[in-house]
């Protein structure tokens, strides 16, 4: 994959970007509409990310079909994974002589001509790069960001620094992370996902090593210590790694570790076997502590100071979706998470499990086909520890259904491990309808998925401050 060339976006003034509605493609639409370049896109959906950067000057069309070309007349299309290399738009753009190209292709042009904090991992990726941003923000090194979630504390998922650094976060869906060459690596987790392009798990292990072996000469590899899946990787490499993890035995650890009432986490920082310092944190659960720590090894990386990286880590809102709190009535918490494999949704409960004495009532949307007939026996051990559950139809992100998998399979392993109340509900309404009829005062209700289930969390919100509940507004799925 890195053999691939190189493509300088420098003299593309007019660039068309095919589903442009997600947070990764509209994030880096922002920073070529930054750069000077005249983009538009175009995609199915009208998502929140295509309403924000249309205020931002981008035009954005409903839809793809090859008219485009005519209208925008672009010099450059990019387009996702998604994206089939047969769809009409790109076949007629290649005949036009147009170029055509893959976000992470662009993405990595701009990432290696700086000094790249990549950070990499199947879970906790969004949340850790975003904390390096903002302490990078902070300390005034004003760097380029490119995240693929909303950050609280900035206001964007991307921005055009004039400094020297820029943070990113890599995805591994597609390897595409191979393309990128770090000057600071950070490898949160190794899990077994994405099972549509990963067949196995020594498959994903084999990726993460070529990833890292292509970091920039001399250049720091962050690992988490404690990760089964990072220590698989180490065995072959990296050479150079700088590990983090609970206790003393890592470059960076935590010692001390505490569950705030009502959210956030507070732990004492070991740096070489010494205390050097607290760390506080608004953000829950023990996952963030871990990821907390890859930020300051990150960060100690850049050059900035310990207390500066302290400082800014205890303002740290998270991320758009990342347990994200969404409102409450009548003592009703309601929180929405981004999880979609059954390792961040353990860790997402146990985070509310931590901050509060509270019933949890969890709303699951299976994201994808393939995983879920890769894990359904996972996500049904992890879901089990919830007060109540409740599940919608399989979110497909664009994969032809598989027969016979359905969320069903959760449900009927739930069943067989006792829980007998885990219920499959045909659309929003009919879950929200059934929430709402069961949460009392005192309860906390989480939806997690990574579909359109974001949605629902606003509507049961709107649904509990009714009075008496009302059926008359639906949503759809």
């Amino acid at each position: 994959m890195r053999a691939e060339a190189f493509i300088d976006i420098k003299g593309c003034m007019s660039i068309h970007l095919m589903g442009i509605g997600g947070a990764g493609m509209s994030g880096l639409a922002l920073l070529l509409h930054s750069m000077g370049h005249t983009v538009s896109g175009c995609d199915t959906d009208n998502s929140f990310y295509v309403e924000k950067i249309r205020r931002e000057g981008v035009e954005v069309c409903s839809g793809h079909h090859k008219s485009h070309l005519d209208h925008y007349k672009p010099s450059l299309i990019i387009h996702t994974s998604a994206i089939p290399q047969d769809h009409p738009e790109l076949v007629e753009a290649r005949k036009r002589g147009i170029t055509v190209a893959r976000r992470a292709e662009i993405l990595s042009s701009i990432f290696n001509g700086r000094l790249g904090v990549g950070v990499a991992g199947t879970h906790g990726k969004t949340t850790t790069s975003s904390m390096i941003s903002l302490i990078a923000e902070l300390a005034g090194l004003d760097p380029t960001v490119a995240i693929g979630g909303e950050l609280s504390d900035i206001g964007c998922n991307a921005k055009l620094g004039s400094g020297s650094y820029m943070v990113a976060e890599l995805d591994e869906s597609d390897g595409s992370f191979e393309l990128f060459s770090p000057a600071v690596t950070v490898i949160t987790n190794i899990d077994w996902d994405h099972v549509d392009h990963y067949p196995t798990y020594d498959s994903v292990i084999d990726a993460f090593s070529r990833f890292v072996s292509g970091r920039k000469n001399g250049a720091p590899a962050i690992v988490c210590g404690e990760d089964e899946g990072v220590q698989r990787m180490l065995q072959s490499g990296p050479d150079k790694a700088v590990t983090y993890g609970w206790g003393s035995g890592w470059d960076w650890g935590a010692s001390g570790l505490e569950h705030l009432s009502g959210g956030g986490v507070r732990y004492d920082v070991i740096r070489n076997g010494r205390a050097v310092g607290e760390a506080r944190l608004k953000v829950s659960g023990e996952h963030n502590a871990l990821n907390s720590l890859a930020a300051f090894a990150a960060a100690e990386a850049m050059g900035i100071p310990f207390e500066s990286a302290q400082k800014s880590l205890g303002i740290f809102k998270g991320a758009k979706r990342r347990l994200q709190f969404i409102g409450d009535v009548d003592d009703i918490l309601i929180y929405d998470d981004y999880g979609h494999h059954p390792r961040e949704i353990a860790a997402t409960i146990a985070a509310m499990e931590g901050a509060f004495s509270r019933s949890l009532h969890v709303v699951f949307q299976p994201h994808r086909y393939t995983r879920t007939q890769a894990l359904y026996r996972d996500f049904a051990s992890v879901l089990r520890k919830a007060g109540r559950i409740y599940l919608l139809p399989i979110y497909s992100a664009d994969e032809a259904p598989i027969p016979g998998v359905s969320s069903f399979l959760i449900t009927d392993e739930l069943h067989s491990l006792g829980r007998s109340d885990a219920a499959v509900y045909a659309d929003f309404q009919e879950a929200a309808e059934q929430v709402c009829g069961a949460v009392r005062p005192g309860d906390m209700v989480l939806t997690v998925g990574a579909g359109s289930i974001e949605y629902l969390s606003r509507h049961i919100l709107k649904r509990l401050k009714e009075k008496p509940h009302s059926d008359e507004e639906a949503v759809s799925a």
